[in-house]
């Protein structure tokens, strides 16, 4: 196992040896060898040095000499045990560890990483009271083990029209939509969304799920179908009629202009168009809302779905009118529309992003290092005699299988696990790298 930097109090070890030296290398640390050749320790160098002084050397001028003479002995003992029966292996900071990388990696944003959502199930968990502000949207149904939330629509209204407040003035479930996202997105001061459009009071919300979001919606590679509404009642938890001749997909405009950077990080307009065509009519886009990518959330204005989807939103204040389920059957229709350039159903595409931060170790090992084991099935007997015959006779193997990675304490930081074990033996050596990423 391999460590980026080694304790000068680590202890090596003869089991036949006797005596120590004090190792001078840190006023604040000690290396106690077990020394086959003296008996000696240096506070009794120390005191042979006195008579010494005989043959024109000082106590201290003795005393040093002994000193430097115990220093070489330990480095020699020490290269050597480092050599057979290395435990530990400093990492060269200049040498063995790359300079930290940042890479922006990014991934399908649905469960199990796809890129492409063409099914779409409302939730029958919520309670009646949470459907009134939201609904949730699961690829499967909510039932099934293992379902999970991909995202949840909602529909907001500056002055409270399209929900019943329940006899509490200013406290409607619309009004209540608009104000959360207003305090979320929007610089103060700021009280209505605005497009280049203009502004809006009305609004549905596409709000991804956080889990599946990561650090962020990735900009240029989502694009939302929406397919026109052609009837519906009054309460859009009712029945809803969707014409899938007329279809159209939502982008941001990332590929013509730069985002726009406020409050709530950068912000894209949505417009209508393709992820491999672009912008339709770039010189002059349609302009459908607002996408706040750090946050996972597209904000569309409910006027323009009613001038081109015929959305029909309903803007009565005494009764409910859950008009955010019209959005979930615009999206929701448009899965069963084949689309003619690859012949499969309009999916809902997107993708989110988030930078990682990498470093590169590079594991060295020598010839002969780490060719022992200090695994108990790795020897035999009471005096610990090496269990493979073979092995006893110079020629002894074992495989690699896990580099830990330790601090200046000996204690584990990482752990990087091999694809398959490495055989190593004195005739054989490796580099591993190993890749930390956080």
């Amino acid at each position: 196992m391999m460590r980026k930097q080694q304790k000068l109090g680590q202890t090596f070890g003869n089991a036949n040896a006797a005596g120590a030296f004090s190792n001078p290398i840190s006023q604040n640390s000690s290396t106690n060898i077990n020394n086959p050749n003296s008996g000696m320790n240096s506070s009794a160098a120390q005191s042979d040095s006195v008579a010494g002084t005989s043959i024109g050397l000082t106590a201290q001028q003795l005393g040093k000499l002994i000193d430097d003479a115990a220093t070489e002995k330990v480095k020699q003992i020490t290269n050597k045990n480092n050599t057979l029966t290395t435990i530990f292996s400093v990492l060269d900071p200049v040498n063995d560890i790359v300079t930290t990388e940042n890479e922006l990696v990014t991934g399908g944003i649905w469960s199990s990483n796809i890129a492409s959502l063409s099914t779409y199930f409302s939730s029958s968990l919520e309670s009646t009271s949470q459907r009134r502000y939201y609904l949730d949207v699961y690829p499967e149904n909510s039932l099934t083990t293992g379902a999970a939330v991909q995202f949840s629509v909602a529909y907001g209204h500056a002055l409270g029209s399209g929900s019943d407040s329940q006899g509490l003035l200013n406290d409607s479930p619309t009004r209540a939509v608009y104000a959360q996202y207003r305090s979320l997105l929007l610089a103060p001061g700021d009280t209505r969304f605005t497009t280049p459009s203009g502004s809006t009071n009305s609004i549905y919300i596409v709000n991804f799920k956080r889990a599946r979001l990561k650090e962020r919606l990735d900009p240029g590679n989502f694009e939302l179908p929406l397919v026109e509404i052609t009837s519906r009642v009054q309460n859009a938890t009712g029945s809803v009629v969707v014409n899938t001749s007329t279809r159209i997909t939502l982008i941001d405009d990332s590929s013509l202009a730069s985002a726009t950077v406020g409050e709530s990080g950068k912000v894209y307009n949505i417009v209508s168009g393709s992820i491999n065509n672009g912008v339709f009519n770039p010189s002059a886009p349609v302009y459908y809302g607002l996408a706040y990518p750090d946050h996972g959330v597209l904000v569309l204005d409910g006027n323009r779905l009613d001038q081109v989807l015929g959305f029909k939103t309903q803007q009565s204040s005494s009764i409910e009118c859950s008009n955010h389920f019209t959005l979930f059957h615009s999206i929701s229709g448009s899965g069963t529309i084949t689309n003619p350039s690859t012949g499969d159903s309009y999916g809902f595409l997107a993708r989110n992003s988030e930078k990682i931060t990498s470093k590169h170790f590079f594991v060295r090992i020598k010839n002969a290092q780490y060719n022992f084991s200090n695994n108990p099935t790795y020897v035999t007997g009471s005096v610990g005699q090496i269990y493979e015959p073979s092995f006893r006779n110079g020629d002894p193997k074992t495989y690699v299988t896990t580099v830990g990675l330790y601090n200046n304490n000996y204690e584990l930081l990482a752990i990087a696990k091999l694809s398959k074990p490495l055989l190593k033996a004195f005739n054989r050596e490796a580099l591993i790298r190993v890749k930390l990423d956080f």
